[in-house]
């Protein structure tokens, strides 16, 4: 799986299973392709891959993908990102192609309030 993640969203994803899950709980991303060049996203914590889902074991955190997420998250970078105006995941995609309506290859998928550590 050639996927890469940022220290920050590293990081953000030990904090979300850390709070939503405990030990042995991994992250379940489900990424279709959404708007005009980018990609929408859901994602829960679970104890364990669900039907149809692959489990990556990373250094800090498991991640459970199906099938169709593997193929959109190929040479992907997920990034973490938490402006004044936003807060989520950011996925980098080099094979993205910009459109007419000035969309980047960049997707920002807005993230749930989490509890303060």
């Amino acid at each position: 799986m050639n996927i890469q993640f940022t220290p920050a969203a590293e990081k953000f994803i030990r904090r979300l299973v850390m709070f939503d899950g405990g030990p042995g709980f991994g992250l379940s991303l489900h990424v279709s392709p959404g708007g005009c060049s980018g990609m929408s996203a859901e994602f829960s914590v679970q104890p364990a891959p669900r039907e149809g889902e692959q489990a990556f074991d990373f250094p800090s955190f498991k991640l459970f993908l199906p099938a169709q997420s593997r193929l959109l998250l190929d040479g992907v970078t997920i990034d973490f990102k938490e402006t004044a105006t936003s807060t989520g995941f950011s996925f980098i995609d080099p094979k993205a192609k910009a459109c007419g309506c000035s969309s980047t290859t960049q997707t920002v998928v807005e993230l749930p309030e989490l509890p303060v550590a």
